[in-house]
Order: structure tokens, then sequence, then C-alpha cells
């Protein structure tokens, strides 16, 4: 398995295969949301195929890197995929001058939010709607 940046098709495949992703927006959707803007679509391969991915933008202008979409198909969980793709996003966003990443996930999304406070982040907002497990929760993480 191996981590490389790549393109926003082999991340769509990737994303056509998340359940958490059904169903997904337009193409031109994502590709405008992120135009003109510093970005990383991190793909993670496993015997030739993209079956992970992390796409992260300049959103807020801010400083902060924006991790937007991103997840590992469910047959090849568990295999540590998903901390190799935060970490390669990592070490770009500091390469790249940013000096925090943050994102926001659903509460209904327990693995999601475990992962991340696993992996260091915080959660730094809770935005109630309609029922409890759609609220959206910010979290954040200092790179510094």
């Amino acid at each position: 398995m191996e981590i490389l940046e790549g393109s926003f098709s082999e991340a769509l495949e990737v994303l056509r295969g998340l359940p958490e992703f059904d169903p997904l927006l337009s193409t031109d959707h994502y590709v405008e949301r992120m135009a003109n803007k510093p970005k990383l679509i991190a793909i993670a391969w496993v015997e030739e195929k993209p079956v992970g991915c992390k796409i992260a933008y300049d959103r807020f202008e801010d400083g902060t890197l924006y991790s937007w979409l991103g997840g590992v198909i469910p047959k090849y969980r568990k295999m540590g995929l998903a901390k190799k793709l935060a970490d390669f996003q990592e070490k770009w966003a500091l390469e790249n001058g940013f000096s925090a990443i943050r994102f926001k996930t659903l509460n209904r999304h327990k693995a999601m939010l475990t992962f991340a406070i696993n992996n260091g982040f915080q959660i730094y907002s809770v935005k109630p709607k309609d029922e409890i497990e759609n609220y959206r929760i910010e979290l954040i993480k200092d790179l510094k």
C-alpha cells in the first residue's frame, strides 16, 4: 500500500465506494469549490487500485487546511490506511505553510470522531440540527 498525490477522478472513484457519501453531488460542485485554491488530493493505493482518499483545500484562507472529503472503502478499512492518509495530509499541510487542519463531521459518524480525537483533534464547535445524530461537529488540530 502507498499514499500518493492524485487526481480528483481517482478520488471520485473512491468516494463512490463510500456508503457515507451516498448520494454524491455533481462533479462540478466539488471541482468548483476547490477552484483556484491550494489543495491536496491524496490517494491510498492497494494493489494498483485507489481505495482511500483525502481531499483538503484552503477554504478559509486563515492558515488552516480544511480537510473536506475522504475515507477508505469498507473492504479496505482496519488496515491503517486512514492513519497513513492523515499523516500524509499533515506533512503536506506543514510543507505548504498551514498551521492547523480542521474539518467537520456528523455526530452519527462515531468511527470518524473516535479516529480524529485519537489523532489529536479537538472539538471546537457543535451545531445542532434536526436530530442529534445529524449535529455537525467541528474539529481542529494544531500542527505547530
